[in-house]
C-alpha cells in the first residue's frame, strides 16, 4: 500500500510538466487517471516506439495511470468532467489561465463542484504579471533564467538536451501538492496549487542570479569548463570522454597529489573554489593532458582511488548497459501493445523504506479505461454510447 492510497488524481495534462507531476503521485499508490482528447494528447506520440505511435515519454511518464478519453466541451463532456471532478482529491493541469476557464477546470468552476478539491496547475509564467497569457515550453525557462546563456560555446547559447525545467517544475508541484493534501487532512481545505517554468528556471539559476545583482559578474559560458570551483570539466581519453568534477579543497588536494602537481598547492590562484574556476583553463589544459594517455576505464580507476568525483561520458545505449543501472535495476521491463519487445520503463528515484514508491502497471493504451471510469462513475451502457455518439468520448 503506498502513502497516497486512497487518493484520486485527475491528469488533465499535457507533455511532461503535468503530466510528470502526476506519475509521481502515482507512484506513491494515488490512484491517477490520465484524461486525454479522442485523438491522443501530443505527448503520447512523442518518440514513438509502438506500432499505433505511441511514444517512450508516455510509457515512461503513463505509468500506473489508468486512461480515459473526454471533450469537457461538449455538453456530454461536461457532464463527466463533473463527475470525475466530484469524484476527485487532486486535479493536475497545466494550461494556461484562459485555458483552465475554456476547459472549466479553473479553481472556481472545481470548487463549485467540491469545495476541498485540490488543483494543481502548471504554465509558462505564472498568472500573474505582463507574461501571464503567453504558453511556453521547457526552453523558454531555460533561456530566460540565463543557463542557455551560460551553456555551449561561447556565442552559441545552447539549450539543455534533458528538458530539466519541465521536470523540476512537475517534481516542485508534486512536493506542493503533497503539502496541500496534508493541509487539507488537518483541515478539511483544498487549495490551489501553482506552478510556473520560469520560476523553477530561477530558483534552480539563482545563486547566478543573485551574484550577478550584488557584484555584477558578467558571466559568460565557458563551455563544459565549471566557473565557481573547478577543475571542472569534460576530458577526451584515448576511447572515449570523462567528465570530471572537483569542488573543495580536500578534493583539489587529493587531485593535486594524483597527478603529482603540489606545486598547484603553493598556487594562491588556486587557494579557493572560486579562484579555482576563475583559473580553470590552467588547470583543464593540464588534467586533459593526463587524461589523453589513458583509457577511460583506467582514468576513472585512478581518479576513484584518489577520491575525486569523475565518470564515463555515456550514450543511451551505454547508459542503459552501465553496470551499476543494471545491478540496481533503475529500470523495469514493462510489457506494451504493439512493441517488439518489453520496453524498460524507469522506477521511482526516490526509495521509502516504509511506504516503496513503485510502478505497479504500464501505461494505458489510447482510451484503454474510459467506459470502465465513467461506469464506476454511474453511468449506463446507454449513456456510455451517446457520449460516443456525441463525441465526448
Amino acid at each position: 500500500m503506498g502513502v497516497l492510497d486512497g487518493i484520486r488524481v485527475l491528469d488533465f495534462g499535457r507533455f511532461i510538466a503535468g503530466p510528470f507531476c502526476a506519475t509521481l503521485l502515482g507512484d506513491l499508490g494515488a490512484e491517477v487517471i490520465r484524461v486525454e482528447k479522442r485523438s491522443g494528447g501530443e505527448d503520447r506520440f512523442l518518440s514513438p516506439v509502438a506500432e499505433d505511435g505511441t511514444g517512450a515519454t508516455h510509457l515512461n511518464l503513463g505509468r500506473n495511470k489508468r486512461g480515459m478519453t473526454l471533450d469537457p466541451r461538449t455538453p456530454g463532456g461536461g457532464a463527466i468532467r463533473d463527475r470525475l471532478v466530484e469524484s476527485a482529491d487532486v486535479v493536475v493541469v497545466n494550461l494556461p489561465r484562459k485555458g483552465l476557464e475554456a476547459m472549466g477546470l479553473d479553481y472556481p468552476s472545481l470548487t463549485a463542484i467540491r469545495p476541498d478539491i485540490i488543483l494543481t496547475s502548471v504554465d509558462a509564467y505564472g498568472d500573474e504579471g505582463p507574461y501571464a497569457d503567453r504558453v511556453g515550453f521547457d526552453g523558454v525557462g531555460q533561456a530566460m533564467a540565463a543557463n542557455t546563456w551560460l551553456t555551449g560555446p561561447l556565442g552559441h547559447p545552447t539549450r539543455s538536451y534533458t528538458p530539466y525545467v519541465d521536470f523540476g517544475t512537475a517534481s516542485l508541484a508534486a512536493y506542493a501538492t503533497m503539502a496541500a493534501l496534508w493541509h487539507r487532512e488537518r483541515t478539511g481545505e483544498g487549495q490551489h496549487v501553482q506552478g510556473a517554468l520560469l520560476r523553477t528556471a530561477m530558483h534552480f539559476n539563482s545563486s547566478i542570479m543573485t551574484e550577478e545583482a550584488v557584484v555584477g559578474k558578467g558571466r559568460v559560458s565557458t563551455w563544459n569548463r565549471g566557473q565557481t570551483s573547478g577543475p571542472t570539466d569534460i576530458f577526451e581519453a584515448e576511447d572515449g570522454w570523462v567528465v570530471l568534477q572537483v569542488v573543495g579543497w580536500p578534493v583539489f588536494a587529493r587531485l593535486a597529489g594524483l597527478l603529482g602537481r603540489a606545486d598547484w598547492l603553493e598556487d594562491a590562484r588556486f587557494a579557493t573554489d572560486d579562484g579555482r574556476g576563475a583559473f580553470g583553463a590552467e588547470l583543464s589544459e593540464a588534467i586533459g593532458g593526463w587524461v589523453a594517455e589513458r583509457t577511460v576505464a583506467e582514468a576513472i580507476a585512478d581518479f576513484n582511488d584518489a577520491g575525486v568525483p569523475s565518470a564515463p561520458v555515456l550514450d543511451p545505449r551505454g547508459a542503459l548497459d552501465d553496470p551499476h543501472v543494471v545491478a540496481t535495476q533503475m529500470f523495469t521491463p514493462m510489457p506494451y501493445p504493439g512493441t517488439p519487445s518489453s520496453p524498460p520503463i524507469v522506477v521511482p528515484p526516490v526509495h521509502l523504506s516504509a511506504t516503496p514508491a513503485e510502478v505497479r502497471h504500464r501505461a494505458p493504451t489510447l482510451g484503454e479505461h474510459t467506459d470502465e471510469v465513467l461506469a464506476e462513475l454511474g453511468f449506463s451502457a446507454g449513456d456510455i454510447a451517446g457520449f460516443r455518439d456525441e463525441g465526448a468520448i
